[in-house]
């Protein structure tokens, strides 16, 4: 139930103008779909054993499969004709849950996230920036990959920049308790 809760952030996290439902965004997908979205968020070595969750029309978050490994995937906002999926493992899953909870990430820790099919845009200056406005440095990344927590902070060398160019590695959020790499790879 834990790795739900976390689940539930990361997917809050990642697409925060965003819903995460068949109901919540006008696109009606069967789980069949869903699945196949949130899978094609990571390699398949990665996905076949991911846990798979997505948001339900009353804004519950419900999983669609139970999976064996320590990867959790989501559909992002599931729209077939702009597809955000994400999966992250189990260290990502605790550092969203402290983004979005307000409290300092846990010290020691490296998380990975995949993007494969990118994302639908965010602030590349402001954690909770929900949508593109002046000044918040709004950045769309194609697909990518992202190291967040403890680790991310000892990469020096990559670009800070608020007006970052996202078809080369940056730190996201930089400055904040929340900064991360992004990883483009396409």
């Amino acid at each position: 139930m834990k790795s739900l809760a976390y689940a539930t952030l990361f997917a809050l996290a990642f697409a925060p103008s965003y819903g995460f439902a068949q109901g919540s965004t006008g696109h009606n997908m069967s789980d069949e779909e869903l699945i196949k979205l949130s899978l094609s968020a990571a390699p398949e070595a990665i996905a076949k054993d991911a846990t798979i969750v997505a948001m339900d029309h009353d804004g519950k978050m419900r999983t669609l499969r139970q999976g064996t490994g320590q990867w959790t995937c989501m559909p992002g906002h599931a729209d077939p004709a702009n597809p955000d999926p994400m999966c992250g493992d189990k260290n990502a899953m605790e550092w969203a849950t402290a983004w979005m909870d307000h409290k300092e990430p846990p010290a020691n820790k490296v998380g990975f996230m995949y993007m494969l099919r990118g994302d639908g845009g965010a602030s590349n200056t402001d954690p909770y920036a929900t949508k593109e406005e002046a000044g918040n440095n709004w950045i769309k990344t194609g697909a990518h990959v992202m190291i967040v927590g403890s680790g991310a902070k000892m990469l020096d060398g990559y670009p800070r920049d608020a007006k970052a160019d996202p078809t080369r590695p940056y730190v996201m959020w930089p400055g904040t308790q929340y900064e991360h790499l992004m990883l483009p790879v396409r």
